[in-house]
């Protein structure tokens, strides 16, 4: 059985970061943070790089979070996989969440780890009814450890398995329904999913759960080819957000109006303007989306 989390505490963590945009927190840009104070929406911090009890990480997200809403993303959970989830990991898990009290918290729809060997790729998972099943039983988990609401973040996705039975958008929903959780929509991994495997990004937008989304995703991929010489994008988190994103960002917020967006960009991390100006882009539309709003309404 699937346990809801209680709709008040659901409410006020979604309630407590705004319909900006924001960046991930990177270590080599807090002292620029910090000496500017930028005007952002909110900081995202990995998880995994604050399961350490002190030292200089917690002291500069600490001075980050004194002037910033944050955002929790896990990285290392491995909700998607077979085991059982590691308790440790849990309980550190839980720890972050009531030493920062972030405004949003989130995982990935992955798998990261086997026996006792851990990989530094997120996984896909088949989307068939014993997975879903597992997952949902792993959210459920997550969320009464924690004692919040968790947003799960859909996949970029390389290949297909023959044994998936329905699709990524009714496996989504479908464990939002179960659970109460609620989604993290990766626009750059909607696009580079669905190039990856000849679908329409615009099509999946259609149909995602727009209800269910607490937080926006957007970040860069790089192009590739498979073996067979076919295109192929890498999310990669390396460069700017493609103009194909962009647009898809764009028609996403015009439709269904403002929601906290995040830039990410993890490796080959570029001076601190640059990624702050990502942030200002994806500011603007979200600017424009509540301007045309006020007119509608005013």
């Amino acid at each position: 059985m699937h346990a809801e989390p209680q709709p008040d505490t659901a409410t006020r963590t979604a309630a407590a970061i705004a319909a900006n945009a924001g960046a991930g927190l990177k270590g080599e840009h807090v002292r620029a943070v910090l000496e500017t104070r930028p005007e952002i929406g909110f900081f995202e911090v990995h998880a995994e790089n604050y399961m350490g009890a002190g030292g200089a990480p917690h002291r500069n997200l600490e001075a980050i979070r004194r002037d910033y809403p944050v955002s929790l993303h896990g990285v290392g959970l491995s909700i998607g996989g077979v085991q059982p989830l590691d308790k440790a990991h849990l309980q550190r898990l839980a720890a972050l969440n009531k030493r920062y009290e972030p405004g949003l918290f989130s995982e990935h729809l992955a798998w990261s780890t086997h026996d006792t060997t851990y990989f530094n790729d997120l996984l896909p998972v088949p989307y068939d009814e014993a997975t879903l099943e597992r997952v949902c039983d792993h959210v459920d988990e997550v969320q009464e450890t924690v004692g919040r609401q968790m947003l799960l973040e859909n996949p970029s996705t390389y290949v297909a398995f023959a044994q998936s039975t329905m699709s990524e958008l009714d496996f989504l929903k479908e464990i939002a329904r179960r659970t109460g959780c609620g989604l993290l929509l990766d626009v750059n991994n909607v696009h580079v999913s669905c190039s990856n495997h000849a679908r329409s990004a615009e099509d999946y937008l259609a149909e995602f759960p727009m209800q269910a989304v607490g937080e926006i995703h957007l970040g860069g991929h790089a192009p590739d080819t498979d073996d067979a010489g076919r295109p192929l994008l890498i999310d990669a988190h390396d460069r700017e957000v493609d103009a194909a994103v962009w647009a898809l960002y764009d028609g996403l917020i015009r439709q269904h109006g403002p929601l906290p967006t995040l830039i990410e960009w993890d490796n080959d991390v570029p001076a601190w303007p640059v990624l702050l100006a990502e942030v200002q882009a994806a500011e603007r539309v979200l600017a424009g989306a509540a301007d045309r709003h006020l007119k509608r309404t005013g």
